[in-house]
C-alpha cells in the first residue's frame, strides 16, 4: 500500500524549497544531509521547526527536503513555508493559527536590481567637489 504523503513548495529570495512530510518519527531531511549538518546555525534550525512546534506535529511526521538557490537565511525561510503549506494539506483546521503566526504568507522582498552609473542598487561612486 502507497503511503500518505503531504507536498509543500516554499520560496523565499532566490531559495525554492520542495517539503514532502511523510508518517515518521520527526526525522528531518534536507537534500539527503541530516538537519543539524544543514542547517548548524542554530537560528536556522528554529525558524524551519516552527510551523512543526506550533501544530504540534513535531514528532508526527518525517520531513524531507529538497531546496536548492539563495543562501542559509533564504533557504531556512523557504523550508519554512513549504512546511507550513504541506502541514495545511495534512490538517485544513490549522490553517487560522499558521496564518496567525505568519508561516502562510510568502516574504516578497527581493533583492533591488543594480541601476547604471550606480556599483550596486544604490551605492554611488564616490563624489568630490573639488
Amino acid at each position: 500500500m502507497a503511503k500518505v504523503q503531504y507536498w509543500g513548495t516554499g520560496r523565499r529570495k532566490e531559495a525554492v524549497a520542495r517539503v514532502r512530510l511523510v508518517p515518521g518519527e520527526g526525522n528531518i531531511i534536507i537534500n539527503n544531509r541530516s538537519f543539524e549538518d544543514f542547517f548548524p546555525n542554530q537560528t536556522s534550525r528554529l525558524i524551519v521547526q516552527q510551523p512543526l512546534v506550533l501544530s504540534a506535529m513535531q514528532g508526527r511526521f518525517d520531513v524531507i527536503c529538497r531546496v536548492n538557490g539563495g543562501g542559509v537565511s533564504g533557504q531556512a525561510g523557504a523550508i519554512q513555508l513549504g512546511i507550513a503549506r504541506a502541514l495545511l494539506k495534512a490538517n485544513p483546521d490549522i490553517k487560522a493559527m499558521l496564518r496567525r503566526s505568519g508561516f502562510l504568507t510568502r516574504d516578497p522582498r527581493m533583492k533591488e536590481r543594480k541601476k547604471y552609473g550606480l556599483h550596486k542598487a544604490r551605492k554611488a561612486p564616490q563624489y568630490s567637489k573639488r
